[in-house]
């Protein structure tokens, strides 16, 4: 199979095992566009996420808490010539893998990440939707549970996820920059919980303040002490 079909899927969990069920079923169409190898990095889950996880095919290591740190240790340890990291709470829409193999065939010099979609009809999930649209067209900023996939060397080139509680996924993008930043047409759904949770208004305000923080040069540790 040519290189750019070999796709290592990375998917950090921690008690994440009815949401890694839809996950992983919604990565079955991949297997056949690309050779898969995908990897769930365990953070030390209690419930059923590792069993879950060998039910779909998916191979787990265990890694020390925080989803820099797993992200980190999935991108040494899984196969592929290609890197795709997801989260255990997002689900991609159906045609994620022929829109991605596009995208890998057209070079391998940028990054690309999903159309960000909440699964709740609720008006406040469309409103959100379009904040994240605008922040990562304005930005350049699009988040993890976005997903995000490069070619191996790009990945290594800037030095990969950093061991780090937050924002891990806001410090790769401002490394790569917007211009190697490629935003998709296919949706990742993410689960609304911690929005039908928190509310809102107030979660996005709370997320924001804290993006705000770390874009000072606020220590991400002190930042997750106020995100959780």
């Amino acid at each position: 199979m040519p290189a750019e079909r070999c796709l290592g899927i990375v998917i950090p969990a921690l008690n994440a095992g009815p949401g890694l069920a839809r996950a992983l079923e919604g990565l079955a169409e991949g297997r056949a566009v690309f050779e898969l190898d995908i990897l769930v990095v365990d953070g030390g889950s209690t419930d059923d996420t590792v069993a879950v996880a060998e039910t779909y095919g998916a191979r787990v290591i265990a890694s020390a808490k925080g989803r820099g740190t797993q992200l980190a240790a999935g991108a040494d340890a899984v196969r592929g010539d290609w890197l795709l990291f997801l989260h255990a709470d997002t689900v991609l829409a159906a045609g994620w893998a022929d829109e991605l193999a596009a995208f890998m065939a057209s070079g391998r010099d940028r990054a690309a990440y999903f159309r960000f979609r909440l699964d709740d009809e609720a008006p406040g999930a469309r409103r959100i939707e379009r904040l994240v649209a605008w922040r990562c067209r304005v930005l350049g900023l699009p988040y993890g549970d976005q997903g995000l996939a490069l070619a191996r060397d790009l990945y290594t080139a800037f030095g990969g996820y950093p061991d780090q509680p937050l924002m891990e996924d806001v410090y790769l993008a401002r490394r790569f920059g917007r211009s190697r930043l490629v935003g998709l047409e296919t949706a990742a759904v993410t689960s609304a919980r911690r929005y039908q949770r928190d509310g809102y208004w107030r979660r996005p305000t709370r997320n924001l303040f804290c993006l705000f923080l770390y874009l000072l040069g606020v220590p991400s540790r002190m930042i997750a002490r106020l995100y959780r």
